[in-house]
């Protein structure tokens, strides 16, 4: 008697067939509803795509996953996708969180050719960190930290990350963090916190190079992006800002530390009802070097500095006294920075003792804005540099002293830190 044909396989009631890349939280255990603990579904999925080359990790739309502190490590196979349609939360509540975990909410590390993407939220629920009340202090080697607040999402020790398209809102502090990464790209993505949240940064870099942050509309509590010591080779470009604090690189050198930030460009930049524009911030008592920044093409309004470099920052939470040290400043071009302001259009104020260097200004026109309420003059002190028309206020033109050659060996004399054999 002939046989027939083979039965077929029994159905696979695992998560995922073998040969699937998609690995739905859904799944895995998540229920999606904003109130139950999706955490431990979250992990399970990462941990099975992690073994999958060009696996996806899905957060599905139209589903709230309420996500505890977890951190997400690799290393993992490449072209890991974190695909965020639906909606993140984070606890609501700060009482629910363990002092371990508040540096971050969710944490990425050890990961190459990682990619974030979506069209979903991820929200940070940071209403109830923002009041000081509500701030926890953690003691660490006999001092204690004030207000520590948990970023977003954070990566460390990563490599060729992409981050697109996502949104992110209401970070109890920074809402992406870069830290000891390289090859970082951020493409066409939301921030949003109100502005009056405290330390509430869109874009943190530290320790980081080789970066591109493009096409994102940023608005927050601090700086919409900050750019930290050990960065370099970081371009921003097309990018909306406001409220906050404008775009930063600092403050640098606190507490007497080695500050070094090289080869930074900012073009094509909109700010709007900000605090400052473009700043460069350091500590007194600093070392180090900043070295080949330049601002071109931005837009301003009703900003309230639009330009500044401060070597004698402070934050308002210190007494600051004089120190002869300084982190070395030089080499900041400023082109086209076009707009109004509300305080004071340019504020150079540099170290007596290691003074900013090559500083140029050229085609810097700013005007009141309707809420103007400060100077109308420019101030620089110990600022060494040129400056070419229009330049709008008129004072702008005598801002910068000749810079000679004594002058340039003091500076360079400061950046054996960061640069050993161009000294």
């Amino acid at each position: 008697m002939e046989s027939g044909p083979a039965p077929a396989p029994l159905p696979s009631y695992g998560p995922y067939p073998s040969q699937s890349n998609i690995f739905d939280v859904l799944s895995f255990g998540a229920k999606g509803d904003g109130v139950s603990d999706d955490s431990k579904a979250l992990i399970a999925a990462w941990e099975a795509a992690c073994k999958v080359a060009g696996a996806t990790v899905e957060i599905p739309s139209e589903f709230k996953f309420l996500i505890k502190p977890i951190t997400l490590q690799g290393p993992c196979m490449p072209q890991l996708v974190l695909q965020i349609d639906g909606t993140m939360l984070a606890p609501p509540k700060v009482g629910s969180w363990q002092k371990s975990s508040l540096f971050q909410w969710i944490n990425f590390k050890w990961l190459h050719n990682f990619t974030i993407q979506g069209t979903g939220v991820v929200d940070g629920q940071g209403t109830n960190w923002w009041s000081a009340s509500k701030a926890y202090h953690i003691q660490k080697k006999s001092k204690y930290i004030p207000g520590m607040k948990p970023t977003a999402l954070r990566f460390y020790s990563s490599y060729d990350v992409t981050v697109r398209n996502i949104k992110i809102i209401n970070s109890p502090q920074c809402h992406l963090k870069f830290d000891s990464s390289k090859g970082v790209k951020v493409d066409n993505i939301t921030i949003s916190s109100p502005e009056s949240s405290p330390n509430t940064d869109g874009i943190h870099l530290q320790n980081t190079q080789d970066v591109e942050i493009q096409r994102s509309n940023i608005g927050c509590g601090d700086d919409c992006v900050s750019i930290q010591t050990g960065c370099s080779n970081v371009h921003i470009h097309h990018i909306n800002c406001g409220p906050g604090h404008g775009i930063s690189l600092g403050g640098l050198g606190k507490d007497k530390t080695i500050a070094c930030v090289s080869n930074i460009i900012v073009e094509n930049i909109s700010i709007q009802n900000t605090l400052s524009g473009v700043r460069i911030k350091t500590w007194q008592g600093g070392i180090g070097s900043v070295k080949n920044v330049s601002f071109s093409n931005i837009q301003v309004s009703d900003v309230k500095v639009p330009i500044m470099i401060d070597q004698y920052y402070c934050d308002q939470n210190r007494f600051c006294q004089n120190q002869t040290g300084a982190v070395a400043i030089s080499n900041i071009k400023y082109d086209r920075i076009i707009g109004t302001y509300s305080f004071q259009p340019v504020r150079l104020a540099c170290s007596k003792e290691i003074p900013c260097t090559d500083v140029d200004l050229n085609n810097v026109q700013l005007n009141p804005s309707p809420r103007y309420r400060g100077f109308k003059q420019a101030l620089c002190w110990n600022t060494y540099g040129k400056s070419e028309a229009p330049l709008v206020p008129s004072n702008i033109d005598y801002c910068l002293r000749a810079v000679g050659g004594p002058i340039r060996r003091i500076a360079r004399s400061h950046e054996h830190m960061c640069f050993p054999k161009m000294v």
